[in-house]
């Protein structure tokens, strides 16, 4: 006997066909609600026409080497109605192509034929950005055209190394010569990557903000280079004192936020074996460091960051050579003098760069070189000592008002941090 239940299941090529109208009505909005000549009902159709056309192909077509002639018909005549389109945009008073709303009409006919074949998963995702692209024209358009010919290259060269180097890359752990570690390549570059990506992105977020509140430049400054908030305060504070408050709070912010960078890094790349007793010490450091920043922090305070570049090759070298040499010489001295050796490396290091120790921690572990205590306390050495050298930067300000706030502040964070990894970890 069949369930009532079983009777409301409808079968898989009209849930298809469902998926598809809402997926091109999605895509349609925004043409719609801009007053497109293709609006929301012809995305809709487009996206059906597509799903109709591929099932009734995976019907018929069903012997090797058979081809989806139905589909590609569908396909060419798409083309052409696109095609019209941009013609008829030519003898509209506005001189405009409609490129745009023409090749939206050709990636809504693809998205329907993906979920004819089921990969529904795909066809959402294809779906969802490209209306993200259509509703946020203006932004990024402007984002764009305010890229300096610098920032452009940095874009370029950022592409490269994250989609051409990264396939190029083995897929199967690799051993280093003479340090008896395997590292997995691809794993070890998309590291690398993120780092960079971070640095962008937020890059961009200060390039938008670099004048608006302190809450904003100080927390994502400090996700992209918080040694540059550090230097920018330190300006801020000597030249006008007026600032102290808003400098204090930009520094405290910074902190947490590379904290949080590297208890991100972490997480990301360890799942599912994260340390766990890594989440405390660093979540005073977060939290605390938003607590008293965002406290501080005066509502309008402007900021204004002269941060480099986020990305360039001798900023990717940089920090390749000094994740490679945390990554060689603590495996060298952990072999010859136990997990003392590599934690005093990336404590070293980490006055440097902790996000380049955390990275070295994190491939060691991944390779069962270090245990997950040991790479809990090496993560734990680099964020400290990174700490540890943006109080000493400050303590040197002539301003010391601003000095004695962040040394303050920034040692009672450090401490508390340091007696719960005591608790959780030693």
């Amino acid at each position: 006997m069949v369930s009532p239940a079983a009777d409301l299941v409808l079968p898989l090529a009209v849930t298809q066909i469902v998926i598809s109208l809402a997926l091109g009505m999605f895509i349609g909005l925004e043409r719609e609600w801009s007053q497109k000549p293709a609006g929301i009902r012809t995305f809709a159709l487009v996206s059906i026409l597509g799903t109709i056309l591929i099932q009734v192909d995976q019907l018929v077509c069903t012997g090797p080497g058979c081809l989806p002639i139905l589909t590609g018909l569908g396909a060419l005549l798409v083309v052409i109605l696109s095609g019209m389109l941009a013609l008829h945009g030519l003898w509209d008073q506005d001189r405009s192509m409609y490129l745009t709303t023409s090749v939206s009409l050709f990636v809504t006919y693809g998205v329907g034929v993906l979920v004819g074949m089921n990969h529904l998963l795909p066809a959402t995702v294809v779906a969802v950005m490209s209306s993200i692209l259509l509703v946020f024209k203006r932004e990024l358009h402007g984002f764009a055209w305010g890229l300096s010919h610098t920032e452009l290259r940095s874009v370029v060269e950022f592409a490269i190394l994250a989609f051409v180097i990264y396939p190029l890359l083995p897929a199967v752990p690799v051993e280093i010569p003479g340090s008896g570690v395997a590292v997995e390549p691809r794993v070890v570059w998309l590291m690398v990557v993120s780092v960079a990506a971070i640095g962008i992105v937020n890059y961009a977020v200060v390039k938008s903000y670099g004048a608006g509140a302190v809450a904003i430049t100080g927390f994502f400054g400090g996700l992209a280079s918080s040694t540059a908030v550090v230097g920018a305060m330190l300006d801020d504070a000597h030249s006008n004192p007026d600032a102290t408050d808003y400098a204090i709070s930009a520094v405290v912010l910074a902190i947490a936020a590379m904290a949080l960078r590297n208890l991100v890094l972490v997480v990301v790349f360890t799942y599912p074996r994260v340390p766990l007793a890594l989440a405390a010490p660093l979540g005073v450091l977060i939290l605390g460091g938003l607590a008293v920043g965002i406290r501080r922090a005066e509502s309008g305070a402007d900021v204004e960051l002269d941060m480099e570049n986020p990305f360039s090759l001798r900023y990717a070298l940089g920090f390749g050579a000094i994740f490679a040499a945390v990554l060689v010489i603590g495996t060298v001295l952990q072999q010859e003098t136990g997990a003392v050796g590599l934690l005093v490396t990336t404590f070293i290091s980490g006055f440097v760069s902790s996000a380049g120790a955390t990275t070295s921690a994190v491939v060691l572990f991944r390779s069962e070189t270090i245990d997950t205590q040991t790479l809990t306390q090496a993560v734990l050495l680099a964020t400290a000592a990174s700490v540890l050298v943006k109080a000493g930067l400050v303590a040197t300000s002539q301003n010391r008002a601003f000095a004695r706030g962040v040394v303050l502040r920034v040692g009672a964070l450090l401490l508390g941090a340091g007696l719960v990894a005591v608790v959780t970890v030693v």
